[in-house]
């Protein structure tokens, strides 16, 4: 039986919504074809670039060491082309809200940056490789590097993070958006792909993480999960408008360990070699080599006592 769902009334209302929202953005208007980077594009572009990078773990199951090389360059060419086409969408949505590219210039562009992504795949490896040991050697029930690699939370979002981060500096923060909120679902870890994070990097359990765009972070740094890294405020306008891009999150030095739920807000820095416990509230810089506690924290935030 067919029922009448007043389709005609119905699709004829969104249209009016979606012209009102494109009548309502200056120059975002839109051409008929796709405008944006596709999140299922990206997922699967980010999947062979997982199995580029480390193929005889993250490859095809069938893979074997003699053609290791042929799959890699294989996949890579592949993968490449069909970030181009990503980046090309993002630079096109760019131009269209400033004006200032034609589409010969953006289709250079693009070239050029993938170009760049494609240079920096060795190292994202080799960082990714310090990772990998910093977590089996954090980790007393970790059992070998593979199992890291194919099973730890923490460790997909790295991987997705070091990718992220690349695109981010190379500019389309979209495409590295994208890439980072696809661990962030998978992991409930939350990585921007602004964050810049040092080598050795170990994220334990990993559930709840959060690190803002400004956070720096060195190397052989661990934390635990529910750690935040965040921003203790916003400073916007006169007109009440977020300035956007101001450093604002923490800085951690090397060799830093944070433990579970522990809060750390605003441009301050943890100094090398520092342990800051298990929900501990902080919201000031601290020295090298210090040890914050609960108690020290809950004692900073209390009001004085009496006739102090």
């Amino acid at each position: 039986m067919a029922h009448n769902w007043n389709l005609d009334q119905v699709v004829s209302q969104l249209r009016m919504v979606r012209t009102a929202w494109r009548d309502s953005q200056r120059g975002n208007s839109e051409r008929g074809d796709r405008e944006l980077p596709s999140p299922e594009a990206l997922r699967d572009i980010i999947t062979h670039l997982r199995g580029a990078l480390f193929p005889m773990r993250l490859g095809p199951a069938d893979l074997r060491r003699e053609t290791e090389d042929y799959y890699v360059g294989h996949t890579l060419d592949a993968v490449l082309n069909a970030l181009w086409r990503q980046v090309r969408l993002e630079l096109r949505y760019t131009a269209r809200q400033q004006n200032d590219a034609t589409e010969h210039e953006i289709d250079a562009r693009a070239v050029d940056l993938v170009r760049q992504f494609a240079a920096a795949l060795p190292d994202v490896r080799s960082m990714l490789d310090t990772d990998v040991l910093a977590a089996y050697a954090g980790d007393p029930a970790a059992r070998s590097v593979d199992e890291v690699l194919l099973c730890y939370p923490g460790m997909l979002a790295i991987v997705h993070h070091r990718l992220a981060h690349v695109l981010y500096q190379l500019g389309v923060p979209m495409l590295a958006r994208l890439v980072a909120e696809q661990a962030h679902s998978a992991t409930g870890i939350d990585i921007h792909p602004g964050a810049t994070i040092g080598r050795g990097f170990f994220i334990d359990h990993g559930t709840g993480v959060v690190i803002g765009e400004t956070a720096i972070i060195g190397e052989r740094v661990r934390l635990y999960q529910a750690v935040t890294l965040g921003a203790k405020s916003f400073p916007a306008d006169a007109e009440g408008n977020l300035h956007k891009g101001q450093p604002r999150h923490p800085i951690v030095e090397d060799d830093v360990v944070i433990y579970a739920g522990a809060t750390i807000l605003g441009r301050i820095t943890i100094g090398a070699g520092s342990t800051i416990g298990g929900n501990v509230w902080l919201t000031r810089s601290v020295p090298s080599g210090s040890h914050v506690t609960q108690a020290q924290s809950l004692q900073e935030r209390l009001p004085p006592a009496s006739g102090e």
